[in-house]
Order: C-alpha cells, then structure tokens, then sequence
C-alpha cells in the first residue's frame, strides 16, 4: 500500500524568548564548569519586558558574576538595537539562586549514605529519556526539523552579518514534509515568520525570504510549484522577543530533540549540569540511536530508558526500529547494553561532558550538530563497528 502522510516540524531563532533563557541558563552553566567541571548547575531562567530572573540550585566553587553573563548572552543574541526595550545593557535582573538540595546530592554524589543502596554516582533524579535516529538526511535526522533549522541557522548568519538592516532577532521557522512509504517526498508548506524593523514592507520581507533565505537553503528536488510559502503571515511583527511574549527555560523540548517525530521523556536539557540525566541521558540516547542507524542496523531507531534517583543503572532499556530492522530488535538491544553503559557517570566520561560546551547547543537542535565533533560528542557515530560484531 502507498502509505501517504505530512509531518511538520518548527524550529525558533534565538531571539524567540524561550531560547534568550535557554542561552541564559546554558551561559551560567558553562561559566560554571570552566571553573568548576564538578559544579553542580540546574538554572533556571525567566524573562519578561526588560526583566530577567534567575533561579535554581547551583553548587560550586566557581566565582561567577551572574548579571554580567546574562548581559554578555542577551547583547551575543543581538537585543543591542535602541529601540528594544529587552535590551542588553538595560535590563532588570533579579538572582534568586540558592544551593542544591543536600538530599538530592546525596543520592547523585559517588560516596555511600544512609539508605542509599550504593556508593555509586547515581541519577540525579528519576525520568525516562528518549534517543532517536533515521537516515532521511545527512545528519541521521528527520528531515522536517532537520529542514526548519537550517532556515533558523542561515536567517540569524544573515541577519547578524549585517547584510539586512531590517532583521531583528525573534523568529519561528516551519516546514512540512510529505512521506510517501516512509520516504520524504516533497515540501508542501514553508512557514517563516520573523522580526523586523517598522519601516519595512511586507512585501520586501516576503520576497527577501522566499528568493534569499527558503530557495537557497532547502533541496531544490523537494520544492515545487505547489509549495506554500507562509511568511511573516500575520502581516507585522515588529513587537518581538520578551517585550511581546514571556520567556522560560525549558519550553521548547520538541525543537530542542527530534520535532516531535522521536518521542520525548519531558525533561528539558538548558541549565542542567550532566549529572542531571534529563540532559546527559537524551545525549546518550542519540549517540546509541545514530550508531544503531549509522552502522546499517536499521532505518531509525528510537530507544528508551530510564531511572531511579539516586541509582546508577537504569531500570529499564529499550529498542524499537519501527520495522526498519535489518536484525531482529532484541538483538540489537542486546548488542547496545554490551557496546555502551549507560551509568551517569559512566556517559559523563563517554561523552565527555564536564566541559563548557553547552551555549554550543542552546540553538537549532541539540541533535544533529555535525561540525564540531569535538563539543558535540554525541554526534559521533564511532561505535557502528562495535555495534556490528556485537549483533548475534
């Protein structure tokens, strides 16, 4: 049967306010660890109008100054222009920053406590994570979210380029994507909508995008006359950023992992130091799902585990490759727990992950960064071959 179905995925720019306190949070992680590798971080971060709040639980040694990086990470976003009102140098900032809790400590901490029944480094709290790969583009994404990122990552390249006056820095991206027997086929719909200076007419920012940004950023083979481009369809978006809409950490987990086509456990990754499974554990769910795809062992694959606080191993792992398998799903499950472990600390010293590498995913997806393998190790698909002899 000639299964026909369209997906579509959303990516944000990062002027969009959850993202301003997605950096936020990650900045004051990673001024954090580059003082600190075993600082313990969950930051929290709200902002809006002209101000920003800061909470959390942060344990460290590091001497931090908070205000100074939330200024340093709103004025790197582009929130410099006179007439913001969420503006770099003029914001408000409160810190309500405390340390963290000595109860949860004691259960993430590698020493033996009271009740707790291992001396082991355990999970820092309980939850199930979710890792996901396929071979639909060169990154092992889907190529909806895949597609609308690159939009996102080429109109803040242009816009901080200078090359258009009239760019400011909030924006949302869109694409659709029609599957014909599990294959992308086409791009039927295009929605950007993006910030811009009053003076400019819609028309000029409609033709802009459609020649300059979709054009030359999405295949040429998936575009046809049929296409829809949607952009800025409300007709104005002057009023931008957290002077039109509040802001908060943690609130775009589906742009942030796999838009919407890999399932998500619903813990957010910004802020959180990688004892926080919610984060290093949906790292090491996609390094395990693209070397499953990577070595050819399926089309996509998800997997899927979880924990309990304050335990190192997981309570449970598993495999689904949604009938794309080329072995049995059980066999590879089985190849996965003796090729990777799957121990907080375990996938802290496998991926590398006490370093002040985390602004580098803030934005366009934590997953399918491919340029800088060396910050983002998860990327890496150097366990394929272990993944093939490991499989019975």
């Amino acid at each position: 049967m000639n299964k026909s179905f369209i997906f579509s995925s959303e990516s944000v720019g990062e002027g969009h306010p959850d993202k301003v306190c997605d950096l936020i949070s990650d900045a004051v992680l990673d001024a954090h660890l580059a003082q600190d590798p075993r600082s313990r971080v969950a930051c929290e971060t709200y902002a809006k109008s002209n101000m920003v709040v800061v909470g959390g639980e942060i344990t460290t040694k590091a001497k931090v100054h908070i205000n100074d990086i939330v200024r340093e990470a709103i004025r790197e976003i582009g929130y410099v222009n006179d007439d913001d009102v969420f503006h770099a140098d003029r914001v408000f900032i409160t810190n309500l920053v405390t340390r963290q809790s000595p109860d949860i400590s004691q259960g993430v901490d590698a020493a033996a406590a009271e009740g707790k029944d291992t001396a082991e480094q355990g999970a820092g709290d309980q939850g199930l994570m979710f890792g996901y790969a396929s071979n639909e583009t060169p990154e092992l994404m889907p190529a909806p979210v895949m597609f609308a990122h690159r939009l996102g990552r080429e109109l803040t390249r242009i816009r901080k380029s200078g090359r258009v006056a009239w760019l400011r820095p909030d924006a949302k991206t869109q694409v659709s994507v029609q599957y014909v027997n599990g294959k992308p086929t086409r791009i039927v719909n295009v929605v950007v909508s993006t910030q811009h200076a009053a003076d400019v007419k819609h028309s000029e920012i409609k033709s802009f995008i459609i020649k300059e940004l979709i054009k030359k950023v999405l295949p040429a083979n998936l575009l046809d006359k049929n296409t829809q481009f949607l952009i800025n369809p409300t007709g104005r978006f002057v009023t931008g950023g957290p002077q039109g809409d509040t802001g908060l950490t943690g609130r775009k987990i589906i742009v942030d992992s796999y838009g919407g086509m890999g399932r998500h456990g619903g813990g957010a990754f910004s802020g959180k130091d990688p004892s926080k499974v919610d984060r290093s554990a949906a790292y090491m769910g996609r390094y395990v799902a693209k070397n499953i795809v990577a070595a050819g062992l399926a089309d996509k694959a998800e997997i899927q585990f979880a924990y309990a606080i304050g335990y190192p191993e997981p309570v449970s792992v598993c495999v689904d490759t949604f009938g794309t398998g080329k072995v049995s799903d059980e066999s590879i499950e089985k190849a996965v727990q003796e090729v990777f472990s799957f121990k907080p600390a375990a996938i802290i010293k496998q991926l590398n992950l006490l370093r002040p590498i985390y602004q580098k995913t803030t934005n366009y997806g934590h997953f399918g960064k491919i340029d800088d393998l060396k910050s983002i190790t998860w990327e890496r698909t150097d366990k394929a071959d272990a993944l093939k002899r490991a499989v019975r």
